[in-house]
C-alpha cells in the first residue's frame, strides 16, 4: 500500500462531526493518525465541518473534487464530494499551506461546468460569480 493505510469515505455524505470524532477514536486503536484520509461528500452539507473536525484531531489528508463533482450512483440523492475550492479557502483562511492553488481550481471549475453544462456546487465558485461576475 501507498503511504496511507485507510481511507474513510462518507461517500453518501450522512456523517456529522460527532460521528467523525468517534470513528477517528475506534481506527486510531489500530492505525496511527498519520496513516488516515477521509473522504467527505457533502450531501448535508457538512463536509467542511467533519474536516475541521478531523484536522483538530490531527488529520492531515482530505480527497475533494474541483467543483465538487462526482456523486454516488447506488445512493439516490447523495451529491458530489467536498469542492476543492470551498476546502482550499477554509485551509487557507487558518494559514494551512497546500502547495494546490485556489485561483487555478476555481478556473478548472469554471471550464468543467461550461462543459457539463450546469453549475457546480462549489459553494466559494458561487459566491466567485455572485462578487466578480462569471
Amino acid at each position: 500500500m501507498g503511504a496511507y493505510e485507510v481511507a474513510i469515505s462518507d461517500t453518501i455524505g450522512i456523517a456529522h462531526p460527532a460521528q467523525v470524532a468517534s470513528v477517528l477514536d475506534e481506527v486510531t486503536k489500530r492505525v496511527p493518525l498519520e496513516r488516515i484520509a477521509l473522504h467527505f461528500h457533502d450531501t448535508r452539507g457538512t463536509a467542511l465541518a467533519n474536516v475541521l473536525m478531523a484536522l483538530q484531531l490531527g488529520v492531515k489528508t482530505f480527497d475533494a473534487s474541483a467543483g465538487g463533482l462526482g456523486g454516488c450512483p447506488y445512493a439516490p440523492g447523495a451529491t458530489g464530494n467536498l469542492a476543492t475550492e470551498d476546502l482550499l479557502y477554509m485551509l487557507n483562511g487558518f494559514g494551512i499551506e497546500t502547495g494546490v492553488s485556489l485561483e487555478k481550481v476555481l478556473a478548472a471549475s469554471g471550464f468543467m461546468e461550461q462543459k457539463i453544462g450546469h453549475p457546480l456546487a462549489s459553494r466559494y465558485a458561487a459566491a466567485q460569480k455572485a462578487t466578480h461576475g462569471s
